[in-house]
């Protein structure tokens, strides 16, 4: 039987590892709760995440009418049941504004693959929605083209959305996607990123298959693995595109014939463990090795970055080692 106290405990120590990790200012914020076919706890508006009761919580019907609570319901919960609509496996849905994954929504970044083994293991490809402004049918309806083939979706200048089969595994989704948002931007800084071969990544998804995590580059023919090429068709619509973060390419011999096809993986870049300049070219030894003219990707300098830009890297750089320096 559902303990629906217990249940509201873990929604409010989430809001609370939500403040804590400066996922939500304020008010900011909303979680979610399928407690049967027609009834959804959530998390009320204008109330800090951080600082919840169990009795703060309200309920509301699958239309998003509030069945109990003395507290006003989220303004956002037709974002919760559109999510829930489509997928009836999911039981809990967090949406919180996570700073590192919500500045790539901001830039329109889509976010790299084939780079942290657990990233490739438990996200995969991040989509990004298009903006729409929250709260209304038409925002609620921005995810609807991602939900089936991803537990996690940022939406475009506002924030993430991540969902699953208890409260803990869908904020679990918007924690991963933080921590390695804030190390591409790290290594971004010292210049270059480094990818997984093909081999590699192909070795990380029959891994992924293996322990029964789903992944749609799984049902794709002619998939570049670590080209974002799940969510591609959506980025004209939203606004996505490469800037900062190339993707890898190989060149692969199509059907043994010998010649280059369409692109199938990815470019691996600085595979030879030697440091590369900032702002340097980076070849492909793979199409090198088969014959094939090298490719190269441009990636941007530091002294390239606007002063803005400049003074974020910085300050974040900045912050990563003086939180190493407290834990020594």
């Amino acid at each position: 039987m559902l303990n629906v106290h217990k249940i509201k405990q873990e929604i409010c120590e989430i809001g609370r590892r939500i403040y804590q990790r400066g996922f939500a200012a304020a008010n900011d914020g909303n979680i979610s709760f399928r407690l049967g076919p027609n009834e959804v706890l959530c998390t009320p508006t204008m109330i800090s995440k951080g600082f919840m009761k169990p009795e703060d919580l309200c309920v509301v019907d699958m239309e998003g009418k509030q069945l109990s609570g003395h507290r006003k319901r989220t303004s956002e919960i037709m974002l919760h049941l559109e999510i829930m609509k489509a997928r009836p496996d999911v039981k809990a849905v967090v949406h919180c504004h996570p700073p590192h994954a919500t500045a790539f929504g901001i830039a329109r970044e889509p976010i790299p693959q084939c780079v942290l083994p657990e990233v490739e293991i438990f996200l995969g490809d991040v989509p990004i929605a298009r903006y729409e402004t929250p709260g209304g049918p038409e925002f609620a309806k921005t995810v609807l083209p991602f939900v089936e083939k991803t537990n996690i979706i940022i939406l475009a200048n506002h924030g993430t959305v991540s969902y699953g089969e208890t409260v803990e595994r869908a904020y679990w989704w918007a924690e991963i996607l933080d921590a390695y948002c804030r190390i591409l931007m790290l290594a971004r800084g010292l210049g270059r990123i480094h990818y997984f071969s093909e081999p590699e990544a192909q070795a990380l998804l029959q891994l992924k298959q293996k322990w029964g995590f789903k992944d749609p580059r799984f049902e794709l023919t002619n998939c570049d693995i670590c080209a974002n090429d799940v969510f591609r068709d959506s980025w004209k619509e939203t606004g996505v595109q490469h800037q900062a973060f190339q993707p890898p390419r190989y060149c692969k011999p199509a059907d043994g014939a010998g010649q280059p096809a369409a692109k199938s993986a990815g470019q691996l870049a600085n595979t030879d463990g030697q440091p590369a300049a900032p702002g340097a070219a980076t070849a492909n030894p793979h199409s090198a090795s088969a014959g094939q003219p090298t490719e190269t990707v441009q990636q941007p300098s530091v002294a390239q970055l606007g002063a803005a830009e400049q003074e974020a890297l910085i300050q974040t750089i900045t912050d990563r080692v003086m939180e190493m320096l407290a834990k020594m």
